[in-house]
Parts: structure tokens; sequence; C-alpha cells
């Protein structure tokens, strides 16, 4: 079998997967309506991409239509608090990803911070993510809006690649001496959005998107250990493993990083 499926250039996995049936209307609501409670944020691209890998045949039309008459397709915009606060003057740093194209890995790195809302406080959550595959290099989470916030995580994720590019906005953090040592120690090219341009970090910015729709804003953590838990969960039990993303084929960043580099 192994040699048949080498001639095929199937995997033996593919060769045995048997398709389900088509599904009757009420299965498939009772299958999405399970999908959309324990992915609440996903619309009709996504839950479509989730019944496929379970073996059904269905295509968006369908499940949309079906999330329509369920009044799932829901859009839930939330205002933002401000987590970081720009450099004044000039600066030697342009965007450097205006007309780049994004083709390998460890190319370029985004970077980005967001807040998590505790009883009477907020906590923050720097991420480092590799644009090509989507995978999170590192992340660290903690009360304070300080350097050790940004600068950890860079430090860590250093010690497994070295991206030719680091992206970011212009936050203080992002910009201060230690952080642009770090990278100018490792050669890494530095880049940075114009002020007032969050689409500019447009990458870091839909990743953080998708970390507050899908775990944060659901959850309400009653300390910052909780927290921690919970997000560090998501990051590598759900969004790295399980979640099909878009710009990947509807892979998961895992899956789109064993079958590009195997």
């Amino acid at each position: 079998m192994r040699d048949i499926c080498g001639i095929l250039g199937v995997n033996r996995s593919s060769f045995y997967y048997q398709p389900k049936e088509d599904p009757s209307e009420d299965v498939l609501r009772a299958e999405i309506e399970t999908l959309a409670g324990r992915y609440p944020r996903y619309g009709y691209r996504r839950i479509t991409q989730l019944l496929v890998r379970q073996g059904y045949t269905v295509g968006t039309r369908r499940v949309a239509r079906l999330m329509k008459e369920k009044k799932l397709l829901v859009s839930v915009k939330r205002a933002e608090t401000q987590t970081t606060k720009s450099l004044r003057g000039d600066k030697p740093w342009s965007n450097r990803l205006e007309t780049l194209e994004v083709s390998h890995q460890d190319q370029v790195w985004v970077a980005d911070i967001t807040y998590v809302r505790l009883k009477g406080r907020f906590i923050y959550v720097c991420l480092l993510m590799d644009v090509f595959t989507r995978v999170i290099k590192a992340w660290q989470l903690g009360p304070h809006l300080n350097q050790s916030l940004t600068l950890k995580p860079l430090e860590e994720a250093l010690c497994h690649s070295v991206p030719e590019i680091h992206h970011s906005d212009q936050g203080v953090q992002y910009l201060s001496k230690a952080y642009i040592a770090t990278l100018q120690e490792h050669r890494i090219e530095i880049s940075v959005a114009h002020r007032g341009r969050p689409w500019e970090n447009g990458y870091a910015e839909r990743l953080i998107r998708t970390l507050k729709e899908e775990e944060v804003d659901l959850n309400d953590y009653q300390n910052i250990t909780e927290a921690r838990d919970r997000i560090g969960h998501f990051i590598e039990q759900v969004y790295h493993q399980k979640r099909p993303h878009s710009a990947l084929g509807y892979l998961t960043p895992m899956e789109f990083q064993r079958k590009t580099f195997s």
C-alpha cells in the first residue's frame, strides 16, 4: 500500500479516507450548532472547513444558509483600549512590508501587544508571529506594559531561529534601546508601521483579533494564572493545532508547516 500511495503521490490516510454520505439538513444543523458553540466567532467559511475535515460533503452556500437560519452569523465589534505609546520625533526606520512578498519561513516576524481585562485591572499579552507559517514563535503575559513584556519573548524566539525582518508598530516597548540592540545584534532588519496606521501592522492585528474574539472575549478570567493557562492552551492546542487559516489554504499552522517542510 505504501508503494501504491507513493506512486499516486497521496498520503496513506487519504487513501483510506471515506467521505460521509450527503448529510440531512437536521444532521448538518446539529453539527453546525455544535461547532458554532465551540467556536462562536467562526464564520461560515471556517465552519465549512471544519465540517469537511469531519468527512461531510458540504459547500459554503449551504452552511451559510443554515447558519443564517439559526442566527449564527453574528458580527460583534468591541472597543479597544490603547496598549502602546509611540515614540516622538524622527526615526531611522520605515515600513519594509509595503511592497514585500512574503515567501518563506523566518523572512518576517511581526509583533504586537493587547490587553486582557481582569477584575478591576488590565494585564497584557505580547505576541511574536512568523508571517509565512502564521506560527506564534513566542508570547508573554504580564501585569505591566514594561520592557520585559516584549524583550523576553523575543529572546526566547531567537534561541531557535532568527528572522530577516522584524516588524511592529512604533510603541516604546519595541523601539527601546534594549529591544533595538537585540535586533541589531542578530542583524535583523527593523521595520515599523507609520504612526496612526494600525493596518500597516495588519498581520499582527489579525492575530490579536483572533485571540481576543476566540478566547479572551469569551472568558472571565479570575486571576493572572488562569488567564495565562487558558491563553497558553488556546495558542498551543487550538490556534496552532485545530484552527484552519484561510491564508494557509485552510490548513492549521502546524499542518502547513509539516506540509511545506516535510
